[in-house]
């Protein structure tokens, strides 16, 4: 059963990683993908024909979803080539991560605006399209760190904390218009990123697990079908743990 058949998403940061695997599985499930990262390379262009191969509309944009003015062009240039927007997914982020002594002003400032301004720049660009539809499912990718903070994390985590207001702030706004608006909180995934770790500290992480293991990608993008797609139709304004119990 494909449960976005129809719809066209805008999934952010999605050349690669745990946004790739989002767009991935919105093909498989019929969802025309819009995909955006900093540059449209040869992993970017890859991305676009494996999705094509699924047999729906996709294509890559280069975007720097940091950029106000940026993000306006790019979503004015998706509404052009895909006439509507049903889903976005803000997935777009980066890590600076040092302990607050030795954190600089601009490591902090970095990441607030990749992971968190870039959350109002899409909204705000995608807001109209989705008013004139009187429907949409935005959601946005936070992190358990988000919740319960975590050492050497002040500003990542301080970037997700602000993305549970704004999606709180947003569900009550636009709520009245048939827009949702939620967020994910991912544990531990097993992504490129987190894959260097030794495994003493992946061991120890899983440990912490009720579920004794690190999630994947797609135990995220199975969470990101539920809330585009019309089986969620009565959750906004929600933070959903996908951590396997490591946060409850």
């Amino acid at each position: 059963m494909k449960l976005l058949e129809g719809k066209t998403a805008i999934i952010t940061g999605a050349a690669r990683g745990i946004g790739k695997a989002i767009a991935m599985t919105y093909a498989q499930h019929g969802c025309n993908v819009a995909f955006t990262d900093l540059q449209i390379n040869e992993a970017a262009q890859e991305t676009e024909k494996e999705l094509t191969a699924l047999g729906v509309k996709a294509k890559g944009y280069a975007s720097d979803a940091s950029d106000f003015e940026d993000t306006q062009r790019v979503v004015d240039e998706i509404v052009a080539d895909f006439g509507r927007v049903d889903v976005l997914i803000n997935n777009a982020g980066i890590t600076k991560d040092t302990l607050l002594m030795r954190m600089t002003e601009e490591q902090w400032d970095m990441v607030i605006k990749v992971n968190l301004k870039s959350v109002f720049n899409f909204t705000k660009a995608v807001q109209r399209t989705m008013l004139k539809q009187r429907s949409g499912s935005i959601v946005n990718m936070s992190s358990v760190v988000g919740v319960s903070g975590n050492a050497g994390q002040a500003n990542y985590a301080a970037s997700k904390a602000g993305m549970i207001g704004f999606t709180k702030s947003i569900a009550k706004e636009l709520g009245s218009r048939g827009i949702r608006s939620n967020a994910i909180a991912p544990g531990f995934i097993i992504t490129e990123m987190t894959g260097v770790l030794a495994d003493d500290v992946k061991a120890q992480w899983e440990a912490q697990i009720p579920l004794k293991r690190g999630g994947t990608p797609q135990d995220v993008a199975n969470t990101c079908v539920y809330l585009g797609s019309d089986l969620s139709q009565y959750v906004t304004g929600q933070t959903i743990h996908v951590c396997g119990g490591m946060n409850m």
